[in-house]
């Protein structure tokens, strides 16, 4: 049995708990700083959690942010970041404080990201490295979890496959073993750059794969595109699947994992119907992105768009049209605000 805390108390944070603890861990939730009312509702409703619309076992210990600095000085084993991208600088000023002068227990990441630094693509995992070292932690050990594995699906126990990633094969391995159920199906690489580029920009493939049925045919009716345009997904994943092959080998992972739960997995699942999917529906339709955003989308984070306008610049210098036509044909109709045109002609 090993100690888990899990840091964030919001949807995936909370369902990961549940393979934890169906292994027999000692399986902890410490809300951040700014759940604490979050928690306190939690629990008056009975665990009830409003992310997942299920009850969270009380096996599962939950706390508020004052019990933080206890738990994670009571010999933590495993410490799984649940926490948003935008935490990421805040959970590194929470770490570096409590671990600067002993030894920081392994991490594993649920959060995805990509964001240019100095001119360069940088990970998230690369990124709250960088925070760590830069606030004088010597030994980091990062994991990270992909695949096609929603949370509401998690929390209800439904067959789910990931894959953990870690540098070190062993260290993936070991922790692949300590978390697999017999619905919780977990698989191990040493490919981390290959597993989170893909988490990543699948959000931007996503919305591709969303706007297939007004790009099948803009010459019939909404009706026959609705029952025909499945001959256009399908066409729209084969490229993404391409060019996310492209762009992980750019980032130095290994474009098979592409094809693997964490790429073609987890795109599938995105695309199905997810914030990324409508809005790329809504761009299929004839939409700008800010006509799409305003009018349908207002309040909702739509990641891939996010994505897109982190990277744009980079990617655009990096590649040539041809090369990743769908990629940056999303991409630039998001950044330019323009209306969404492909060139089929370049597809491989």
């Amino acid at each position: 049995m090993s100690k888990i805390v899990i840091i964030g108390a919001g949807a995936m944070g909370s369902a990961f708990a549940l393979p934890c603890l169906d292994n027999n861990h000692d399986i902890n939730i410490v809300g951040t700083h700014l759940e604490n009312d979050f928690i306190d509702n939690l629990k008056k409703n009975e665990y009830l959690h409003p992310g997942l619309n299920t009850k969270i076992p009380k096996e599962i210990n939950v706390f508020r942010f004052e019990k933080f600095d206890e738990l994670l000085n009571s010999n933590v084993d495993l410490i799984v970041l649940g926490i948003s991208s935008k935490g990421i600088d805040w959970a590194a000023d929470q770490l570096s404080r409590l671990f600067k002068k002993k030894k920081l227990p392994k991490l594993l990441m649920l959060t995805k990201g990509l964001s240019i630094y100095k001119n360069n693509y940088e990970l998230l995992v690369d990124k709250l490295e960088r925070l760590l070292l830069e606030k004088g932690i010597k030994e980091i050990d990062i994991s990270a979890v992909g695949g096609p594995c929603l949370a509401t699906g998690l929390a209800n126990r439904v067959h789910s496959s990931v894959v953990i990633a870690n540098k070190d094969i062993e260290v993936a391995k070991k922790m692949a073993d300590m978390l697999n159920t017999n619905y919780y199906h977990t698989s191990y690489s040493d490919d981390l750059n290959g597993v989170e580029v893909s988490a990543a920009i699948k959000n931007i493939f996503s919305m591709a794969v969303g706007a297939a049925k007004g790009l099948c045919n803009s010459n019939i009716s909404s009706e026959v595109r609705e029952k025909n345009y499945l001959n256009t997904a399908s066409a729209l994943i084969k490229q993404s699947i391409h060019e996310m092959e492209i762009f992980v080998e750019h980032l130095k992972g290994k474009k098979e994992t592409v094809k693997g739960l964490a790429g073609l997995g987890d795109l599938y699942v995105s695309s199905g119907g997810g914030r990324n999917a409508k809005m790329g529906a809504y761009i299929g339709e004839g939409l700008t992105f800010s006509e799409a955003k305003k009018t349908k989308m207002d309040k909702v984070t739509v990641e891939g768009a996010d994505l897109a306008k982190e990277i744009a610049k980079k990617v655009n210098e990096d590649f040539d049209q041809k090369k990743l036509p769908l990629m940056l044909g999303m991409i630039n109709a998001i950044v330019d605000d323009k209306k969404l045109e492909l060139d089929w002609e370049s597809f491989r």
